[in-house]
């Protein structure tokens, strides 16, 4: 795959206008972009509809996490929205994932779309071990449990999952090299850190096998967004 089409860019800003201005500056040299919660929130469908009449992609990063037929229904929307890529949470369970595929694959096949990808979210970039342990009353550390979760996504049939880019090659190697990893906590050089703990630059990213790198404050705070787009794209091909 091209690199200019693994990198997803983040458009968390709070309403249409901002987001589209961040897309149309950006013009050609990015196609897939993130619309997360605050985007969501402020805009609604109009804002995905939007995107694709500029013929952009989106993964649509709404972490669903909840009862299995709740989950199933939002598939099924999402889907019919037309989106590159969804996401849901690991931790909803197997059932929760199994038939939130069932249901996007059914409606596409139904309606005649594009099946989208879906993607687990296994443990946030915000958390560490100890947060794990002190806060969530998880014994094992960030690594097994993204390797349980990973594990659990692929039995249930999903595409891949969303995982820090310190755990990549574990996932890799546990769930072979066509399980896709949508990795956040990218950061370049010029970037100082955040609220993500575990983090990596776009070209160790993709030298450990990540096969979609997400970036937004990195790019969208520069003072030139299209020249960071561009050395960002650098380091991806030197990975």
């Amino acid at each position: 795959m091209p690199y200019r089409k693994r990198l997803i860019i983040a458009l968390d800003v709070p309403t249409e206008d901002k987001a589209l201005e961040i897309v149309d500056s950006l013009g050609d040299y990015v196609e897939l972009f993130k619309v997360g919660f605050e985007l969501f929130t402020g805009a609604g469908f109009s804002v995905i509809e939007k995107l694709h009449t500029r013929g952009k992609k989106v993964f649509l990063d709404l972490k669903f996490h909840d009862i299995p037929h709740t989950v199933s229904k939002a598939a099924s929307l999402v889907t019919r929205l037309g989106v590159y890529m969804f996401n849901i949470h690991a931790s909803g369970g197997l059932e929760m994932m199994k038939r939130c595929k069932e249901s996007a694959y059914e409606t596409a096949h139904t309606q005649g779309l594009p099946v989208p990808k879906i993607v687990a979210v296994t443990v946030l970039t915000s958390l560490t071990s100890q947060m794990l342990r002190d806060e969530l009353s998880i014994a094992h550390g960030v690594k097994s449990h993204v390797k349980t979760l990973a594990t659990l996504s692929q039995r249930a049939g999903l595409d891949g999952v969303v995982a820090s880019p310190k755990e990549i090659s574990l996932i890799k190697k546990t769930c072979g090299n066509d399980f896709i990893v949508v990795t956040p906590g990218i950061r370049p050089s010029w970037m100082p850190p955040d609220d993500q703990q575990r983090t990596a630059t776009p070209k160790d990213a993709i030298r450990q096998g990540a096969d979609y790198i997400v970036m937004g404050r990195a790019i969208l705070r520069h003072k030139d967004p299209l020249k960071a787009v561009e050395l960002v794209s650098i380091e991806m091909l030197t990975g």
